[in-house]
């Protein structure tokens, strides 16, 4: 089997979605959060939405876990494998449904409770962002003070993630160490020696994946994701492909069309010079023959006198 992808929509919810293993789930925001023994989130009741996606669009990898804590705080759990532009709209949408539906009509503004929005990324999102977890809030854009704390979206992108000292770990960093796919069983357990949680996690994936009716739902995740990623660049490659040949025909054609015209108006500039020379000699043969003066014909037809001698030679006159 390939390696385990342990943000599958499926496992994920399964893992920190699930009642039965909210004690994951609290460790998992208890670590994102920065909570400590004093302000530490003791329960979770969970919202069951049923989001898993059932077909290749928007939602394919988007994963959607919306829960109570004890002191009422809402949390929203998001997991995303595509990449996706527009992730903070997204993520800013899915806030505001958490926070607003918190009141019943007609129910009092001070009623509100502080809502979260967590995104747990497979890709970089934030680019000009160094730090792979990344913390926003409603902010004055003069004094940086804050306006609520009712606010707060999270990114937690896990290419950027990197453990730099296995002895010194927080909770948080287990969890996206264990989520990242990039540490082996023994390195896990080091891991968990910090965070238990980790190693309940990991017994439980053992036994996620001796389930033959859960592992082939995950494949089938799997391959899901697998093929929408080959659709995806299929797409692409014959896009630009098209475009290309599109682009070649019309530069081809746009080229030939300004050939054709700028020949044409060459054309017609050199004709209309040639016309005018050949004009301007018949009216100095015509003097000439007249015996009119030569300072005269040359005023007339604006041939010099020097141009007037040569055609008197050349035609004999």
């Amino acid at each position: 089997m390939e390696t385990f992808n342990r943000l599958n929509d499926l496992y994920f919810k399964k893992l920190l979605g699930d009642k039965k293993r909210k004690n994951l789930t609290l460790s998992f925001l208890n670590g994102v959060l920065n909570k400590d023994d004093e302000n530490y989130f003791t329960d979770i009741s969970f919202l069951d939405k049923d989001n898993e996606p059932l077909t290749l669009d928007g939602k394919l990898s988007k994963l959607d876990i919306r829960a109570d804590l004890n002191d009422g705080t809402q949390v929203d759990i998001e997991v995303q494998v595509c990449p996706f532009k527009f992730m903070a709209e997204r993520s800013l949408y899915y806030w505001s449904k958490m926070y607003s539906e918190q009141l019943a009509k007609g129910a009092e503004y001070k009623k509100l409770k502080k809502a979260i929005a967590i995104n747990l990324l497979a890709f970089v999102y934030l680019k000009d962002e160094q730090d792979w977890h990344n913390i926003y809030n409603l902010l004055n854009v003069k004094s940086y003070n804050k306006l609520t704390d009712h606010i707060e979206i999270h990114f937690l992108e896990l290419p950027k993630f990197t453990l730099k000292d296995m002895r010194k770990i927080r909770a948080s960093e287990a969890w996206l160490a264990y989520f990242s796919g990039k540490y082996n069983k023994e390195e896990l357990e080091e891991i968990a020696m910090t965070t238990p949680a980790i190693k309940e996690a990991v017994e439980f994936e053992d036994t996620f994946l001796q389930d033959k009716i859960e592992r082939r739902a995950y494949e089938q995740r799997e391959k899901a994701i697998r093929d929408y990623y080959s659709y995806m660049s299929a797409f692409k490659e014959e896009g630009l492909e098209q475009g290309m040949k599109e682009g070649l025909e019309q530069g081809l054609k746009q080229g030939l069309k300004q050939g054709l015209e700028q020949g044409l108006q060459q054309g017609l500039e050199q004709g209309l010079k040639k016309g005018l020379q050949e004009n301007k000699i018949q009216n100095v043969v015509n003097g000439l023959k007249e015996g009119i003066d030569i300072n005269i014909i040359a005023k007339i037809t604006k041939v010099s006198i020097q141009d007037i001698e040569k055609i008197k030679i050349e035609f004999n006159l």
